[in-house]
């Protein structure tokens, strides 16, 4: 029999493939972002309203915001003029500076990408501290251009305009040796509170990163998580796959 090369593609596809279960999310829709860490989850809809999942409720959080993150250092967002906020006893409070997206997901410090893809980091004693204006918030620039960052307790992962993916080792103070270049492109990236690496290409395919130990950080590959339609957003907690669709969809997925 002969064995065409599309074939063979379809073949190596389907051996680094993971079957998850998902289940459609029915008592939340029009969710455009999300983020797990911790144990907590928290989204944004395409109206700009945050949530916080308690039990099967989402419970929609005050104020206005495009991204939300959750994890060691806290709830963090920011609104459509990129302005920064903490969530402090119930509340929103303001933190100087601009991004576009930020991530909380680091050993108790920030990072994120404002409108020019530059990354900053927030130091862990700033990110705690911070209780609102008066606060010191010594933003800390990092080198190279991405537009999606994200961390985690063995390195932070990012994706810059062309969709190429970056590991950097980064600290609680913010102190880094610069990025190394991963194989593979994504549009956005997540890193889970243990390590584990998800994200979504720009057909909407879902990957998770293989063999990622804190001896190995950069892992050994991608492989394929089989979605039923094109996914946009994803993110991952304590076996919980959370991913929502180019249509706006929300799933969740177990292994």
């Amino acid at each position: 029999m002969r064995v065409t090369a599309a074939v063979l593609l379809v073949l190596c596809l389907l051996a680094v493939s993971h079957a998850w279960d998902c289940q459609k999310v029915v008592n939340i829709k029009n969710l455009m972002q999300i983020d797990a860490g911790l144990g907590q989850v928290v989204a944004t809809d395409t109206s700009q309203v945050p949530y916080y999942l308690v039990g099967d409720t989402w419970i929609r959080l005050p104020g206005s915001l495009k991204h939300i993150t959750v994890g060691p250092a806290g709830i963090w967002g920011v609104n459509k003029a990129d302005s920064i906020y903490k969530y402090v006893a119930g509340n929103w409070v303001q933190a100087a500076g601009l991004l576009k997206q930020l991530d909380a997901g680091g050993e108790q410090f920030i990072v994120g990408a404002n409108m020019a893809d530059t990354p900053f980091c927030l130091t862990r004693s700033a990110t705690v501290g911070y209780k609102g204006p008066g606060s010191p918030i010594p933003w800390t620039g990092l080198p190279g251009a991405v537009k999606y960052y994200s961390c985690g307790p063995f390195g932070c992962w990012a994706v810059n305009k062309n969709d190429d993916i970056f590991l950097m080792s980064l600290n609680q103070e913010c102190q880094n040796k610069g990025w190394s270049h991963i194989d593979g492109k994504l549009s956005m990236i997540e890193v889970a509170t243990d390590g584990s690496v998800f994200g979504v290409n720009s057909a909407g395919s879902v990957f998770t990163r293989d063999g990622i130990t804190a001896s190995k950080p950069e892992g050994t590959g991608w492989s394929n998580i089989p979605m039923s339609m094109r996914m946009s957003h994803v993110t991952y907690d304590l076996g919980r796959l959370w991913v929502i669709s180019k249509s706006a969809v929300t799933m969740v997925c177990t292994p």
